[in-house]
């Protein structure tokens, strides 16, 4: 099989994928889940197909679709596609043409105008590996659990509603794992290590990390940790391979308290783990 030929197929691959989320949404099987049903889903900040390295989330922020005060992003504030942005009144309209530009908003996601307050300090996590969002010689990407912005935060949500999600959307990413380079996977925070082992159904290694504790006035620090591990399938899908797994319990972005020397430690941890592993 010639190079072009895996590009073209791996490129096809994204396009159904991106195209079965959208499905579900047309179907109106999340309607009870408060999930913005006229923003698109986000398979992918970045191209997995350009990466190593991947960072991971539990699901996009709304505000990946409105401003502060709910109002939804229009012209250059606009970061990705929605049923306005692409002048549909149902996602049974979409053509290809469209379906590929949905696909662009998120390859090209770094390189347009992303949010940076919630991406850079991740970012700064992974630059001991060398890779970074922002970089198109060595790219890393970052995926969510849950393709799906939802209108009230994840915590928000009603139990059977985040099991729900989960169930429906592990199946999408272990496809994305599939078609993609990707060899390690950075999971951002206890939520997220949680519900990844839920969904690929492994528990990770964890191990107490001194130097990451969290101090409190009243006494009551919070203790770090680390996980390591592996996998080779999620859900239904066999990856094809195995992706290692490392991350930590502190969300970086959310948990009160990350100093910056806790910051350090993670990204040298981060670092050391990823030469181990890619060497």
């Amino acid at each position: 099989m010639r190079a072009t030929d895996h590009i073209v197929s791996t490129s096809d691959a994204q396009l159904n994928i991106l195209k079965r989320m959208i499905h579900l949404i047309h179907e109106q099987l999340l309607n009870k889940l408060d999930v913005i049903t006229w923003a698109a889903p986000i398979p992918y900040f970045g191209d997995p197909c350009k990466a190593t390295i991947a960072t991971v989330g539990l699901n996009p922020s709304d505000r990946e679709f409105v401003s502060s005060d709910g109002v939804e992003l229009a012209n250059t504030a606009r970061r990705f596609h929605t049923l306005a942005s692409l002048e549909l009144n149902s996602w049974n309209d979409l053509k290809l043409a469209q379906l590929e530009s949905i696909h662009d908003t998120c390859t090209e996601y770094f390189s347009r105008n992303p949010y940076d307050g919630w991406f850079k300090p991740l970012d700064l996590l992974i630059s001991g590996t060398n890779d970074s969002f922002y970089s198109s010689l060595f790219h890393a990407c970052h995926l969510d659990l849950i393709p799906y912005a939802t209108g009230i935060k994840w915590a928000s949500l009603k139990t059977w509603q985040r099991e729900s999600l989960l169930t429906i959307s592990a199946n999408f990413l272990g496809q994305v794992l599939k078609y993609s380079p990707i060899k390690i996977l950075i999971l951002n925070g206890k939520t997220v290590v949680e519900n990844f082992e839920r969904a690929s159904d492994v528990s990770f290694r964890k191990e107490p990390m001194k130097d990451w504790c969290l101090p409190r006035k009243n006494g009551n620090h919070i203790s770090g940790f680390s996980y390591e591990g592996k996998i080779a399938r999620i859900a239904d899908v066999d990856i094809g391979r195995d992706i290692h797994i490392l991350g930590y319990n502190h969300n970086i972005q959310s948990s009160y308290g990350v100093t910056s020397l806790v910051r350090t430690s993670i990204q040298e941890w981060i670092s050391h783990k990823t030469k181990e592993i890619l060497n």
